[in-house]
This record gives C-alpha cells, structure tokens and sequence, in this order.
C-alpha cells in the first residue's frame, strides 16, 4: 500500500488502484454519518475532488491522488457510512481507478514513511 499527504491509503489490485482513507484520518473525522461518491467512468485529474464525506464533526473531500477513470465505487458506503470509521483500511474503500502508468504511484509513502509523517 502506498500513503498520500492527504491521509488517503492507495491499494495496487493488478492494474486498478484501490483508494480510501487512513484510520487515522476516520479518527478524526469522527462518526461519518454520509458519503458521495464519484461517478463510474469518470475521468479524474490530481488533485480533484472525488467524493465527499461528511460527519458529525465535519464535512471533508477525497481528493483523487493521480489521473485516471473511475472503474468502480463502494456503494456499500451510501448504504452504511459507518463502515469508514469500523473498517477504513478494508471494507470502507472508496473507489477504484484505471491509470495509464502504475509507476506514478512511487511518489506516494511507504506504510514505514506514513507512520514516520504522522509522527
């Protein structure tokens, strides 16, 4: 797995990239009470803002970590928003994306450089 700056946990599954969020960042959103997710098929450029979380303390974007398309959302989500604050590192994934180059995922954190960034 690799980490962004934006507490966003990114999950290589052959050529799809898995996207979600750090427990830490569930932490501190608290309880998540609502989630939008992107549109399938999207195509998305760094740094736009792909869902929407919101919780009983605030409400945050995700932010997509690379270009790509959206190839599949976690309608599981809409349904049981919850699920981000009991299982954000596994059942609570956001979106999956198709990139045109793996290789750009290096720039992100190693689990090891994730914890050492939090500190």
């Amino acid at each position: 797995m690799r980490y962004t700056e934006e507490h966003e946990w990114l999950r290589i599954e052959g050529d799809v990239v898995v996207v979600g969020i750090t427990e830490h960042a569930a932490e501190q959103l608290g309880d998540v009470v609502f989630v939008e997710l992107p549109e399938i098929e999207a195509q998305v450029a760094k740094g736009d803002e792909v869902c929407v979380i919101e919780s009983v303390k605030a409400a945050s974007d995700i932010l997509a970590p690379v270009d790509g398309e959206i190839v599949e959302v976690n309608e599981a989500l809409v349904d049981n928003p919850s699920l981000v604050n009991e299982d954000p590192q596994g059942d609570a994934w956001f979106f999956k994306m198709k990139l045109d180059d793996l290789s750009v995922l290096d720039e992100f954190m190693t689990e090891d450089e994730y914890k050492d960034f939090l500190g």
